[in-house]
């Protein structure tokens, strides 16, 4: 299963990949950088200009391997796969139950719970850890929202109902998350609320390229089991919208993306020098920072939690897999229900 948790981040402009035998060479300017042997690789990520030999294009997709196409902002631009896995009939069942309004209500609530649970487990967290009382004050209240929802979500009236619950929660969440961070960093890394597409300040500008690589690490799961990662129930269906990725994503957003963001912030692993404004006031991290939040994504993808339906320890990076399973098994009809991760 550690196969699922080896991706290759390509991010210095100008780079050449192609393959020899077996192996991936990484050529910058005409001279190998790095050696891979291929079969080390569940995916490969590109962010700007980089450059892909056809051969070995044509070679990820025999081999069912991603390769994920970001620009140089970090924002998804494509994803390159081979031809479709899975049994007919495993999709055939997720697009029947998509119509099913009850059954799409059902899922896209308790994709919800898992968001909401696991937002509110970091929140406590936060609050234990604050040295402010009026501000462990502000994030448990945030944490009671997130309690006033669940309960909530016990008896939705439909898909909409859903999607409110879970705003209301954002909104609860973004609200407070500032003070997460230390009171140091606010300063030099402000955040003026939820925003992005594109994100106005460096806060933002971090968690959306995170949430981007976690996305595709969902899809990339949703994909391997079979399941159409564009059809889903609590993200409304677009063209070229990945909503089931979404939905899958949900529950692993905080204790995964937030999390991190916050102790790199807060270790002073990310600063201001880390980013760069753009005309019309988007900010992006720059060359130094993606190199830094895709080197602790990674690193944080091995750590290793329990899951309660496994024997042991498995690496975070392993989750998305496994919950896609899960939710494959449910859609089959092998079990009565999906049950989201809740990371203690």
């Amino acid at each position: 299963m550690m196969q699922f948790l080896n991706t290759l981040y390509v991010m210095t402009q100008g780079t050449y990949l192609s393959l020899d035998h077996e192996t991936v060479k990484v050529e910058v300017e005409g001279k190998t950088k790095l050696q891979v042997p291929l079969h080390h690789l569940g995916s490969i990520v590109t962010v700007g200009n980089v450059m892909i030999s056809p051969f070995f294009m044509g070679k990820c997709a025999d081999d069912g391997r991603a390769i994920i196409i970001l620009d140089r902002n970090g924002r998804f631009k494509c994803r390159i796969v081979g031809k479709t896995s899975g049994n007919v009939l495993l999709r055939h069942a997720q697009y029947k139950m998509v119509d099913d309004s009850a059954i799409s209500v059902s899922l896209a609530s308790i994709f919800t719970a898992g968001k909401v649970k696991n937002a509110r487990n970091v929140l406590m967290r936060s609050a234990r850890e604050a040295d402010d009382p009026k501000e462990e004050r502000l994030i448990r209240e945030s944490a009671d929202i997130h309690g006033e929802v669940l309960f909530h979500m016990k008896t939705p009236r439909d898909s909409d109902h859903v999607r409110g619950l879970e705003g209301e929660a954002a909104a609860a969440y973004f609200k407070v998350f500032p003070l997460m961070m230390r009171k140091t960093e606010r300063s030099t890394l402000p955040m003026n609320g939820r925003n992005r597409r594109p994100p106005l300040d460096p806060v933002n500008a971090l968690i959306s390229f995170l949430y981007t690589l976690l996305l595709n690490d969902c899809i990339s799961a949703l994909e391997g089991v079979g399941l159409d990662p564009q059809m889903g129930f609590l993200h409304v269906i677009r063209p070229g919208r990945p909503s089931l990725g979404l939905d899958l994503m949900e529950e692993f957003r905080a204790f995964i993306v937030d999390r991190l963001a916050i102790t790199l912030i807060n270790r002073k692993q990310i600063s201001i020098e880390h980013f760069e404004p753009r005309t019309g006031g988007a900010v992006y991290l720059n060359d130094d920072g993606r190199k830094t939040v895709v080197s602790a994504f990674q690193k944080r993808k091995q750590e290793e939690t329990e899951h309660p339906l496994l024997v042991g320890k498995v690496p975070l990076g392993v989750l998305p897999h496994i919950q896609a399973r899960i939710l494959a098994r449910y859609i089959r009809g092998d079990i009565e229900s999906y049950v989201p991760y809740v990371h203690p």
